[in-house]
């Protein structure tokens, strides 16, 4: 039985481990984006260092993403001001959190038919 049906296509974060995602089906190594339509490979720069060029892939997505889970690795970290207010001008709000977590809130939120994306540092 199907207790949370999302439609398909969608791209459901199925595990995670160190180093790799495993993400609608497909295994993927190192950091990644995730938007409810694709995944691509991410180069994963330190919290401190992202930039908006490092998020186009999100910022650039169509339809266009209302949520951004930032997944800091192990542990969650705080993302820089300037950040969080480039992301807030282009529409979207951002979260960070550990990478587990931004992980599980990614499939929550895509269940619920949100537009949400995850930029999500490899443990």
């Amino acid at each position: 039985m199907e207790v949370t049906p999302i439609a398909a296509g969608r791209q459901i974060i199925q595990a995670y481990r160190p180093g790799h995602f495993r993400i609608g089906g497909v295994d993927r190594a190192g950091s990644v984006i995730v938007t409810p339509e694709a995944s691509v490979p991410w180069h994963g720069p330190a919290i401190a260092d992202i930039t908006m060029d490092d998020l186009a892939a999100v910022t650039g997505a169509e339809p266009p993403v209302d949520v951004l889970l930032i997944g800091c690795g192990a542990r969650m970290a705080r993302l820089p001001r300037s950040l969080r207010e480039e992301l807030r001008r282009a529409g979207i709000g951002a979260d960070a959190m550990d990478t587990g977590a931004a992980c599980r809130t990614f499939n929550v939120l895509l269940s619920e038919g949100r537009r949400v994306a995850a930029a999500l540092i490899a443990l």
